[in-house]
């Protein structure tokens, strides 16, 4: 070609060669030489300027289509489980397109949040616009902050709502994505530092008023990014299921099954029921029976369900809320056993001896219908001789056989010495209007164990079933601790004038001798903490390695599917090793369950410090109103910057700066997890009474601050004139060196 081309010419050489919009491609292309480069140049701009083109350095390209090799950023998964990716620039109209993800073996393995080169092909006629190749993995999510941003002329500044994070991040007029001044906002980074070193920021997401009731929890839900929307999909596979009927299972509905949960409890997922064992070679034996929910009958391999089910990992509990791992016409309806309706179950008989000993246990998929939906509370009160109406019928067919075989288990537990930690749990009640109204320690009732040991020899009954007929299937792991950690707890223990045995097997029951031992003495918090700080933390395996805390030698999670990944994939494998249906464990699946197995202690582990968060907030709100006064509490954690004292009457955590202790220098000793005076020799460590006065309290970030008044029962000098950080003995100006500025 040598003549000028007409602007719909070049749009369609531009289309038809995505990798060849340079201004000299495209005269190369139409043999454009000398003067006549002038009038190209004059039509480029012309369809830049009405919108056809874009200018990207030195190429042009329709703004309405991506460029042959774009930055993706991994956005999900489809219902098949193939990834899809969004485009992080996109100028044109509309919607950004839906990209598909085409991933070679041996392609890394990717997951959401990935950013990545990639080149990309056009299709037509698929529910996407492009498929992706991988070129390169580029890094994950950008540096996200949480925070407050407050307005000013040049754009704003955001606050960061963590309690570690003490710089603001800037953010310029044409990046505030239209943010309020106080407004909660999630925010990433955009390039490098700017003006007084601050990083630049740019808002992505408008949370609202942090400091409105009920917005506790939601800060924690998007700071730890836990999924709290399902797809459109998922709801609407939800909600078209029917409830099962008994095609296939055992009619258990004429058993007198009872779920025994919180007065508050928002899914019932598991029933038990209990009768002496009639056979005469087992006297003073016991039947029990336990139904958990056959959530694997609705959630199936592969299905939008699943898919959503996997990504959350679990539910996620707060004072105000629960973020569910299945919708609700699941959770709370179809998989919950309520009282009065058929339900779809897995039910496990086990036959115990008098000493609590399991004889034998089979599993078999049922149909069941709860006679009563009740309380620890209520039934603990039954047993203790005030029987509500609800339960006065049910005392000697129900509630006293229950109770008969928990005696029963309690002398099985008490010989196999799971350990015994004695740490009271917090629970914040909040009012209608989600302000906090008082913090109570829960009471650990008779009725709460007799629900852990039944669930606890449950669990033990799937992890043997499915080890003797060589199924895969995930464990729970509690490895034992590790041998730095013992010999830090046997310090503690020393100095406590406690021992802990050393040069033997560590068994529970070893570590129990000692927690009793503490009992009673003014060192029994400080034992139990220290204890429970030596344990390696559990987690999930396709391999087993025993439960140490539970003193099991093999355990796996069965009994809540409802709200546990890890469960529904123990409920699969019984149902494939049973041969019960088509919905068992998938081959994906069994090639996966490490992967599956990383991903959901990921997702526990984050679920818990969501948790943690929002109770530190909802407990800085309670106390910011008590700032000035004096509260007694224990040394719960120990650091280089400072101590952690839990109150006594809240269980929440405030933080002593270490340049608040007094005139001395203090040494940390990380071993021991103290802190000495360098001219006293007094020693901080954990477990010891304090007063102490609260000086902050801020509920944004559920940090709290206190100044130390008195330690074990004496009180403390007061910040002298010494400078902190400076040994006793050390001189001014001393010790200085000189450096070097290099350009």
């Amino acid at each position: 070609m040598s003549h000028i081309p007409t602007k719909d010419e070049i749009l369609q050489w531009i289309s038809d060669n995505p990798t060849l919009t340079s201004k000299r491609d495209i005269s190369r292309a139409f043999g454009i030489k000398g003067a006549a480069r002038i009038d190209l140049k004059r039509l480029l701009k012309e369809l830049q300027a009405e919108g056809h083109l874009e200018k990207r350095r030195k190429t042009y390209r329709d703004p309405d289509r991506l460029p042959p090799v774009s930055v993706l950023q991994i956005s999900g998964q489809t219902p098949d489980g193939d990834l899809l990716a969004r485009p992080m620039e996109w100028e044109g109209e509309g919607a950004a397109p839906v990209v598909l993800f085409v991933p070679r073996a041996s392609d890394p393995a990717l997951g959401e949040g990935d950013r990545i080169l990639a080149r990309l092909s056009e299709v037509k006629g698929e529910d996407h616009q492009y498929e992706a190749r991988l070129i390169r993995r580029i890094g994950t999510n950008p540096l996200k902050v949480l925070g407050v941003f407050r307005k000013r002329a040049e754009g704003g500044r955001i606050v960061p709502i963590d309690k570690g994070v003490g710089k603001e991040w800037s953010v310029a007029n044409d990046a505030t994505f239209g943010a309020k001044d106080g407004e909660l906002v999630e925010a990433e980074q955009a390039g490098p530092k700017g003006r007084m070193g601050l990083p630049n920021a740019r808002i992505v997401q408008r949370l609202g008023d942090p400091s409105a009731p009920r917005a506790v929890s939601l800060i924690a839900i998007h700071q730890h990014g836990i999924p709290d929307d399902f797809p459109d999909e998922v709801i609407t596979q939800a909600g078209a299921m029917k409830p099962a009927g008994l095609k296939a299972r055992k009619d258990l509905r004429d058993m007198p099954l009872i779920t025994i949960d919180p007065h508050d409890a928002r899914d019932r997922d598991d029933a038990c029921w209990a009768q002496a064992d009639d056979d005469p070679k087992n006297k003073g034996g016991h039947i029990l029976w336990v139904a958990i929910a056959d959530v694997a009958h609705y959630v199936t391999p592969g299905s939008a369900l699943d898919i959503e089910a996997r990504k959350r990992g679990n539910s996620s509990y707060f004072p105000d809320r629960v973020v569910p791992m299945l919708p609700d016409r699941l959770s709370g309806d179809l998989c919950s056993l309520h009282e009065g309706v058929p339900r779809a179950c897995i039910a496990l008989r086990m036959q115990i001896d008098a000493h609590g000993e399991k004889i034998s246990h089979a599993f078999q998929r049922g149909l069941m219908r709860s006679v009563a939906s009740l309380n620890y509370r209520e039934v603990q009160q039954a047993m203790d001789g005030d029987p509500s109406d609800k339960c006065a019928p049910l005392m000697d067919d129900v509630i006293r056989p229950l109770y008969a075989a928990y005696e029963a288990l309690r002398i099985a537990r008490k010989n196999r010495q799971p350990l015994d930690l004695d740490l009271p749990e917090r629970k914040v009640v909040l009012s209608d209007e989600g302000k906090v109204t008082s913090v109570n320690f829960t009471d650990r009732l008779e009725a709460h164990k007799l629900i852990e040991e039944f669930m606890v020899l449950a669990n033990v009954s799937a992890a043997e079933t499915l080890v003797a007929k060589k199924s895969p299937l995930l464990f729970r792991v509690h490895e034992e601790p590790p041998p730095e950690k013992l010999d830090s707890l046997r310090e503690v223990a020393a100095a406590a004038g406690l021992v802990l045995a050393k040069g033997q097997v560590l068994k529970t029951a070893h570590l129990n001798a000692l927690l009793h031992a503490a009992e009673g003495t003014e060192h029994a918090e400080q034992i139990n903490m220290s204890t429970l700080r030596s344990m390696t933390q559990a987690y999930y395996a396709p391999s087993n390695f025993g439960h140490f805390g539970l003193a099991l030698l093999a355990y796996a999670h069965f009994t809540s599917p409802i709200r546990r990944y890890a469960d529904l994939i123990v409920h699969r494998a019984l149902i494939s090793a049973h041969g019960w249906g088509d919905d068992g464990l998938s081959r994906e699946e069994i090639e996966r369950l490490e992967a599956t197995a990383t991903h959901i202690s990921e997702t526990e582990r984050r679920s818990m410090m969501a948790e943690r968060d929002t109770n530190d907030r909802y407990l800085a709100a309670f106390l910011s109103e008590r700032v000035g006064e004096e509260f007694t509490g224990r040394i719960s954690g120990i650091a280089k910057f400072g101590v952690f004292v839990r109150l006594d009457d809240t269980g929440a955590d405030g933080l002593i700066p270490i340049r608040t202790l007094g005139r001395e220098y203090f040494q940390f000793d990380r071993d021991a997890g103290t802190l000495k005076g360098a001219e006293t020799g007094m020693v901080i460590a954990l477990g010891q009474p304090v007063t102490a006065r609260l000086t902050e309290a801020a509920p944004v970030t559920g940090g709290i601050a206190l100044e130390l008044i008195s330690l074990d029962g004496k009180s403390l000098p007061k910040s002298g004139a010494r400078k902190r950080g400076r040994p006793a003995g050390r001189k001014a100006g001393t010790g200085k060196r000189k450096v070097k500025r290099r350009r």
